[in-house]
């Protein structure tokens, strides 16, 4: 079964997550800004996730996690949550 791990920045709306991005593609740090901006429990380890299968996210979340490039942020993506900003930090097939 496929595994990856992810982490990710949840906030309100899409342009706060576009503006986010933009700043992480400035340069700026994914787990300093999650810790900042983002609302998910998971901010106080930087948007962490940890390790995980098909399945245990939401459908949106997963379908990203398990297409996309790993390295690369995703995003903004719509969940029932809101707005994520997602990076597939490593995943196993």
């Amino acid at each position: 079964m496929p595994r990856a791990t992810a982490r990710h920045i949840l906030v309100k709306t899409e342009s706060e997550a576009t503006q986010l991005k933009e700043q992480i593609e400035g340069g700026a740090d994914f787990a300093e800004l999650a810790k900042k901006h983002s609302s998910c429990p998971s901010s106080r380890n930087g948007g962490d996730l940890g390790t995980f299968g098909p399945g245990q996210m939401v459908a949106e979340f997963d379908q990203v996690v398990f297409s996309a490039p790993v390295g690369e942020v995703q995003g903004p993506v719509r969940t029932q949550f809101g707005q994520h900003l997602i990076e597939v930090t490593s995943r196993e097939d």
